[in-house]
């Protein structure tokens, strides 16, 4: 299942593999909603979907829609930032009204990032750079974004059920602060997604990624941030 033609898509998984920090906590089953869940916006020209928990075809496209919900991010913040140059630290700024089933996912993905790493904070709030949404898809979970500032992540109920629920919205998450997919990478690897199977829970990111989301933060967006000024 795919959006129109109009839409650039392209889904990218993610593999579950966060061992050492949380252990091997059996996966969380997302509940199913009790009302019907929100809807996601509808499809329009130019948005790109890509960062799927699972692997599905990966192509170029797939590495460019990564960077593109990135880039997305960034430039929401950096418009933030350019009316308020004041500020000392990265916020981005997140919603979960839109997935009410997954608000405690989402809270600990965020507690796992921020805990992670220094150069950028997440923080609930209003004014969101991104959104949060769930429902069913075939295709799973997933970031989309039309490249100009706006962007959500959306959460598919079945695989997370099938998969350690934190673990797929901290994978998700990491593609917000610019992380690619790593499929083949071991179950220690977050972006490693849902490469090593459901038994995978390690919900951390190692290292590498955690080192690599600070450099982005830390250099990527003094850049962007001086474009968004000029």
């Amino acid at each position: 299942m795919r959006h129109p033609r109009t839409v650039l898509s392209a889904v990218v998984g993610l593999g579950l593999g966060l061992a050492a920090a949380l252990g091997t906590t059996p996966a969380i089953a997302a509940p199913a909603p009790a009302v019907p869940a929100p809807s996601v916006p509808a499809p329009q020209a130019g948005y790109i979907q890509s960062a799927g928990y699972t692997q599905t075809a990966g192509s170029r496209e797939d590495a460019a829609a990564n960077e593109a919900f990135f880039q997305a991010v960034v430039k929401s913040v950096a418009q933030k930032r350019a009316a308020n140059p004041g500020a000392q630290s990265v916020t981005v700024v997140y919603s979960s009204a839109n997935a009410p089933s997954f608000r405690s996912q989402i809270a600990s993905s965020a507690q796992i990032w921020n805990s992670s790493v220094s150069n950028v904070r997440l923080q609930e709030g209003s004014n969101a750079d991104f959104l949060y949404y769930e429902g069913n898809d075939s295709r799973g979970s997933y970031a989309s974004t039309n490249g100009h500032g706006r962007g959500y992540i959306f959460l598919d109920y079945a695989q997370n059920r099938q998969y350690d629920s934190v673990r797929v919205t901290a994978h998700e998450t990491g593609h917000v602060l610019g992380l690619p997919d790593n499929y083949s990478a071991p179950c220690s690897k977050l972006m490693s997604g849902g490469g090593p199977g459901p038994s995978c829970t390690n919900r951390y990111p190692d290292t590498t990624e955690r080192n690599q989301v600070n450099r982005l933060w830390q250099n990527g967006f003094a850049a962007a941030l001086a474009k968004s000024l000029r």
